[in-house]
């Protein structure tokens, strides 16, 4: 029986009381509110990125910009995945993640909701991005892939060239082909909206 009570007694004794530090916020008054110092520049690099993904920053908090072999406007070969051996132009080019898009190539099904009564749901096929390492620059001439190289012309611009045939990539014609294509796109989306 006295032990039972001493038992009790010393249960009693560490029985959590309503004014225990359990449930009440901690305090540290010691510590000063840090300040932030506003930079003056914003990011002005837009990134969209899932949740899921992780992206290598430098110390400015910037993304870390990786370097391509290819361009936007080049015409390419898939060279690995379900798309393997199809030939597209690289419509987008995502350089966080080294990522292109290829015109008609790696499309996905997407289902989209009706947004307004009188509009119907869809199914729509949408281009989703491939890795730069899974395309292989392609000669339209010749109708051969080939890897890139560089070289710098008498006039003293660098160019990029494919290895195989020797054809110059980076000439003005074909920016000037690729700029106009732009333009008319761009004419074509203000003229449906």
């Amino acid at each position: 029986m006295a032990a039972m009570a001493a038992l009790q007694s010393s249960m009693t004794s560490l029985s959590i009381s309503s004014n225990s530090f359990f449930g009440q916020r901690l305090s540290f008054p010691s510590l000063s509110p840090i300040t932030v110092k506003p930079t003056d520049k914003p990011c002005l690099i837009v990134v969209r990125l899932k949740r899921w993904e992780r992206k290598e920053c430098k110390p400015n908090s910037l993304p870390v910009l990786h370097k391509m072999h290819v361009k936007a406007g080049d015409t390419v070969k898939v060279i690995a995945g379900c798309d393997k051996g199809k030939i597209g132009e690289i419509t987008k080019v995502f350089r966080h993640n080294s990522t292109v898009m290829v015109k008609d190539i790696n499309l996905k099904t997407k289902h989209v909701k009706k947004r307004e009564e009188e509009e119907q749901g869809q199914i729509i096929k949408i281009e989703a991005p491939i890795h730069s390492s899974n395309v292989m620059l392609y000669s339209k001439e010749m109708e051969v892939a080939s890897r890139v190289g560089h070289k710098v012309l008498d006039d003293g611009t660098r160019v990029r060239y494919l290895i195989k045939t020797g054809e110059i990539i980076d000439s003005a014609e074909n920016w000037k082909k690729l700029k106009e294509a732009n333009r008319q796109e761009k004419t074509e989306v203000a003229t449906a909206a």
